[in-house]
Parts: structure tokens; C-alpha cells; sequence
């Protein structure tokens, strides 16, 4: 049993938090959103504190999610300011390689300890306690704490050193997304020209096309439903930060940069808040029809 920490409690956060109860673990809680925390420790367990730094202070090894960087730096810096030396923070987030960094050396200046490690999964892999994490930072540390990922996800991949982890992330989300924008456009061609949709997946799933994304968000296309696993926002946020890191490092993106553009019509149309599978709508508006499937 360990006296961990967790903020950070949305879609991912709260189960992945849960799940470290659910361990045996101490586990001291902070959400920015009012009522979360004390939600989970009532149901749960746990300890819900008032601030991240009284959740540092509780903790030795602390974790947190959320959406982007400028919510990471806040977090990571409040907690700084409650954290012993010898404390390990681990941002769950995904955020900027480069300003991941930066923590890092603020981290380091305290001697706190810090590791990026982003998780990929969504909400299923979440509740299941079945996440990838994809970790930069000292390798010792890692292996230090590895027990306390173990909870929440069970492919934990070392990357490296400082922000190599995002870099990971974000490689893992360029391929998800560029496939997903690929499937938007086959389906609504193929079904535009009279294929039927579930006749068309069943093609793919038997041909070199096959995808795991495709085979697992499909029939959520087929069903209208665009209830929210990972936000069109959320990506297209991520689809920015591999154009950033493609920038610094000199590598062109084009397929990327067109897909960015096809997210940001997504949310331009009012579907940023539903899952990315929900981009498909952009194309059926322009084309008039649906992708669907039979009615059972």
C-alpha cells in the first residue's frame, strides 16, 4: 500500500483515480470541477483535499490528467509548492514535448522528480484498468513506481528520456487520426455510390485495410452514436501539438495538416464536445447522406 495522489477526475481521471483505490492504495484526490473528489471519496475511498498542494503534501508519488498544457504547467507547479523532495509527480497528460521539459526542470529544481506518461485507451481502457502508457523520464524512477501503473493500465512502454513518452503519444494519435479521416471518406464515397456500410467494414476487416480503430468505431457510425470515449477537441488539440513538434524538428506533416483542417470543421459544425468518430458528419453534410447501418 502506497500514498499516492490523483487530479485530475474527467473522463479518463476519475476511473483511472478509482482504479487505484480499488488496489488498496491510499489515494489523495483534487478535481478542479466542485464535487468530484468528495463524489469519489464517498463512493470509493480515498482522501478529497482542497488543493493540489495539500495532495502533494499527503503523497509520495503523485499522478494527474488533463486537457492540455497550460492546465499540466498550472497543476505541476501548484503541486510544487506542497511536494517533499524525493516526490514523483507523473503527468498522465498529453501535452507539448517542449513544455513537458520545462516541467521537468522545474521539477528537478525542487527536487521533485517527474515523468511524462501519456495513456491512450479512452474511456474503455480507463474503466477497465486497461490503458497504455507510453513513459520519458529517468528510467530508475520509472521502474520505481511501475507497480503504481499497474492499476490503471498493463502496457507500460519506456520511451526514454524528458518528453519522449508525449512524442510517442502523439505519433500513436497522428496514425489514429490520419486513419480516421481515411475511413470518413471511404465510407461516404462508398455509401454515396450505393455500397452498403456494414457490407463495406466487413471488406475491410477481411482485406490489408483491416483496422482496429475502424473495427471498433464503425459500429458506433453505424448507430448514430457520438456519445463521447475521446472528444473531437481533445484531438484536435493533439493533432496541433504533433504540427508544433513537426515544426522544431524539421519534418513535414501534410496528411496531418489536411486532417487538423477536417477536425477543425468538425468543431466549426458544433461537434467538438462528441467523440471523434462524429468527424464523419462533416463529409455526410457535404454530400447528403448518412453512414448507417440497417435498422435491427
Amino acid at each position: 500500500m502506497a500514498n499516492l495522489g490523483f487530479l485530475g477526475l474527467g473522463i479518463m481521471g476519475y476511473p483511472m483515480a478509482r482504479n487505484l483505490i480499488d488496489a488498496g492504495h491510499n489515494v489523495a484526490i483534487w478535481s478542479h470541477s466542485a464535487g468530484k473528489a468528495e463524489k469519489l471519496a464517498s463512493e470509493k475511498g480515498g482522501k478529497a483535499y482542497g488543493t493540489p498542494a495539500e495532495v502533494a503534501a499527503n503523497a509520495d508519488c503523485i499522478f494527474y490528467c488533463v486537457g492540455d498544457s497550460a492546465m499540466s504547467s498550472e497543476l505541476c507547479h501548484q503541486l510544487l509548492e506542497g511536494a517533499k523532495p524525493g516526490t514523483v509527480i507523473v503527468d498522465a497528460s498529453t501535452i507539448s514535448p517542449s513544455d513537458s521539459r520545462k516541467l521537468g526542470e522545474a521539477c528537478k529544481a525542487k527536487g521533485v522528480h517527474f515523468l511524462d506518461a501519456p495513456c491512450t485507451g479512452s474511456r474503455p481502457g480507463a474503466e477497465s484498468g486497461n490503458l497504455t502508457f507510453m513513459v520519458g523520464g529517468d528510467k530508475e524512477v520509472f521502474e520505481r513506481v511501475k507497480p503504481y501503473f499497474e492499476p490503471m493500465g498493463k502496457k507500460l512502454y519506456y520511451c526514454g528520456g524528458p518528453g519522449l513518452g508525449l512524442h510517442a503519444k502523439l505519433t500513436q494519435n497522428l496514425v489514429l487520426s490520419n486513419l480516421l479521416n481515411a475511413f470518413n471518406e471511404g465510407l461516404v464515397l462508398s455509401t454515396k455510390a450505393g455500397v452498403d456500410p456494414e457490407l463495406m467494414l466487413d471488406i475491410l476487416d477481411n482485406s490489408a485495410a483491416k483496422s482496429g480503430l475502424i473495427s471498433f468505431k464503425a459500429p458506433y457510425v453505424f448507430r448514430r452514436d457520438f456519445s463521447t470515449n475521446f472528444s473531437v477537441k481533445w484531438m484536435h488539440k493533439d493533432i496541433g501539438l504533433m504540427l508544433e513538434s513537426s515544426a522544431e524538428l524539421g519534418v513535414p506533416l501534410p496528411l496531418t495538416s489536411l486532417t487538423r483542417q477536417m477536425f477543425q470543421a468538425a468543431i466549426a459544425t458544433g461537434h467538438g464536445e462528441e467523440d471523434i468518430c462524429s468527424t464523419i458528419k462533416v463529409l455526410e453534410g457535404m454530400v447528403g447522406i448518412e453512414v448507417k447501418g440497417k435498422e435491427k
